[in-house]
């Protein structure tokens, strides 16, 4: 019997969006746009390496989640500033600016808040 629990539709979109930006990275700086003067593999290493340490906290898949979350801040940036800069790599910044967004605002929408008596629904 499988004990396994079915994660809600949030964290899964997280996991998602946090799967694509490794791959955007990896399509990005090994394939689309390679560095012209440092090597492939330490562009790599600095983009792609951060993304996967949050894997040691995947028992608990929030926790992870937010790991990558806080992580994602950097890519953030990194989107923000090669959109502004380069012309020729400004859709690839478009969607990683888009993926940290959207894996951001999953650990909003995972929140629980407390419903006790002085809460109301609406506002």
């Amino acid at each position: 019997m499988s004990t396994r629990v079915a994660l809600p539709t949030e964290q899964r979109l997280g996991l998602l969006a946090w799967a694509a930006l490794v791959v955007l990275q990896l399509v990005w700086h090994a394939w689309l746009f390679p560095p012209q003067t440092i090597p492939v593999w330490l562009v790599l290493a600095i983009t792609v390496i951060p993304l996967l340490l949050p894997l040691l906290a995947i028992r608990d898949p929030r926790r992870a989640l937010l790991w990558v979350g806080i992580l994602s801040l950097f890519y953030f940036c990194h989107g923000i500033a090669e959109g502004w800069s380069s012309s020729s790599e400004r859709w690839l910044a478009l969607v990683e600016i888009v993926l940290t967004v959207l894996l951001i605002g999953t650990l909003g929408a995972g929140v629980r808040r407390p419903r006790g008596p002085g809460t109301t629904t609406s506002l």
